[in-house]
């Protein structure tokens, strides 16, 4: 007797779960309605992004990491006397603070601009500021330049190496 009513409850509890859902008793072409209402209600949500985005073959540029990595990760590492004031890989861009170069006398503010994945000079771009908003020499820019993409080839040969 005990295990017809445990049965019969469980029953119970399932067919008022279903009801409750609107499973039992809703025609065809309600469900129908229901779902076209989900998905028109989900179509119109923002998709919510995951970090898990980036690693994904995504063509949106919003979501994908368009830059170099050794023009990168060189300019950090040629430009770290700098401060760095913000990055943003989505974009490319670099900004740093005033900041001396070791044996040097005068301030500079830098922007790198990192444009494309390849490892060309055409990816990168370099704006130097003097202190005071003051032009500095495009042989100064050009040097800082090449030393950064001289850094970006040795990373890159250190990296097949392995």
């Amino acid at each position: 007797m005990y295990t017809h009513a445990r049965v019969a409850m469980v029953l119970g509890l399932g067919l008022s779960v279903l009801s409750g859902c609107g499973v039992l008793g809703t025609s065809p072409e309600r469900r129908a309605a229901n779902v076209a209402a989900n998905e028109a209600r989900a179509a119109a949500e923002p998709r919510r992004s995951t970090i898990w985005d980036l690693f994904s073959k995504n063509t949106d540029a919003n979501v994908t990491v368009r830059v170099n990595k050794y023009i990168w990760n060189a300019s950090l590492d040629v430009l770290d006397f700098l401060p760095i004031e913000s990055v943003d890989p989505f974009t490319g861009v670099i900004v740093t603070g005033y900041g001396r170069p070791p044996g040097g006398g005068r301030a500079y503010r830098a922007t790198i601009y990192v444009q494309d994945p390849a490892l060309d000079a055409r990816s990168l771009r370099v704006a130097l500021q003097g202190q005071g908003g003051g032009a500095v020499a495009p042989e100064t820019v050009s040097a800082v330049e090449d030393a950064i993409l001289a850094r970006a080839r040795e990373m890159r040969i250190a990296d097949s190496k392995l």
